[in-house]
């Protein structure tokens, strides 16, 4: 499903919900397994536009992990099957409404506390999810500079100390 999808990228690419939203399907590369991060959508009073990154270093390609990949590649698969028109959806948003619309982040915020009820998990922000992915790669031992790359933070000082409460326990 794409809420699937959609958090599955969030937590293993630490991408911003303004990036991941903006995400087409022209930014994938299949064959390499990436996405290119190159836009962010912002909401405006009249609806909404695409806009630059929050920086020019925020400008990145991820890597995707497998599952992602092929959770993506079903989402794909799901609205190819359904678009009936024969053409493609290489420049669509690939997470959309069903009328075509990009998602508006209260839509997700309000998707994402519905499932951590179902499951009983404590409520976090959906921005959290960007914050594990990190914290997940500090405790798997991926250097700090890909880290810092994959995030889109400016410096690697600046990672170093969002993240530094982690370092610890991988000293034990």
């Amino acid at each position: 499903s794409k809420w699937f999808s959609l958090l599955a990228l969030a937590l293993t690419t630490g991408m911003r919900p303004s990036e991941y939203l903006a995400l087409k399907w022209s930014d994938i590369d299949w064959r390499r397994g990436t996405a290119s991060v190159s836009r962010t959508i912002q909401t405006t009073g009249t609806g909404w536009t695409f806009d630059d990154t929050k920086r020019r270093r925020s400008r990145r390609i991820v890597k995707l992990q497998t599952f992602v990949q092929a959770a993506l590649e079903s989402l794909r698969h799901d609205r190819l099957a359904g678009n009936g028109s024969g053409c493609t959806l290489e420049h669509s948003l690939v997470f959309r409404s069903d009328e075509g619309m990009p998602l508006k982040q209260k839509s997700i915020k309000r998707e994402f506390r519905r499932l951590l009820a179902s499951t009983e998990i404590r409520p976090v922000r959906l921005y959290s999810l960007r914050h594990t992915a990190a914290t997940l790669a500090v405790a798997a031992g991926v250097s700090v500079k890909v880290i810092s790359e994959q995030l889109g933070h400016a410096s690697i000082s600046f990672t170093l100390e969002r993240y530094s409460h982690v370092l610890p326990s991988i000293q034990d």
